[in-house]
């Protein structure tokens, strides 16, 4: 992670961050100390096969506690309901069809938020980057291991 990186998320991600960074610096953090305490006390901390696991969870932990931090810093709020002229941007919704397959519709959203399962593309993906900049009734072609793809892009919200 870019100390100066700016990093898209809607308010519900904001949100989702903030409470998981309550979780970890609170109880998560409370109850590895504890597992810590337990295992410094269990003597030869050499072989201790759970004092290692601790200290290796501690540092995941303090890892993610640092990770969630930058990201919150660093947020731009993605505004879905702010208008961009059609013009697709972060936060945009999306439809999109690709000859012979039914059309797909998508939210546009930072990397952070990214679940294609669920309408959720990034911007950083090749949809993504090949879509932004663009209006409703323009064609975009992009790469893929497998070839060239040209979607059509039929309704921006």
């Amino acid at each position: 992670m870019s100390p100066n990186q700016e990093y898209y998320l809607t308010r519900e991600g904001i949100e989702r961050l903030r409470l998981e960074l309550a979780e970890l610096e609170g109880p998560k953090r409370t109850e590895l100390a504890a597992r810590l305490r337990t295992a410094i006390q269990q003597g030869d901390l050499s072989e201790n096969a759970d004092y290692k696991q601790a200290k290796e969870d501690q540092g995941f932990l303090e890892g993610r506690i640092q990770e969630i931090k930058a990201l919150l810093g660093n947020a731009v709020i993605i505004d879905e309901k702010s208008s961009s002229g059609g013009v697709i941007g972060v936060g945009s919704k999306v439809t999109i069809h690709e000859k012979g397959r039914e059309p797909v519709k998508y939210f546009l959203v930072g990397a952070q938020e990214a679940d294609p399962r669920n309408g959720k593309i990034s911007n950083e993906s090749p949809i993504g980057k090949a879509l932004l900049g663009h209006k409703a009734g323009e064609t975009v072609e992009f790469q893929t291991p497998n070839g060239s793809i040209s979607l059509e892009i039929q309704q921006v919200e």
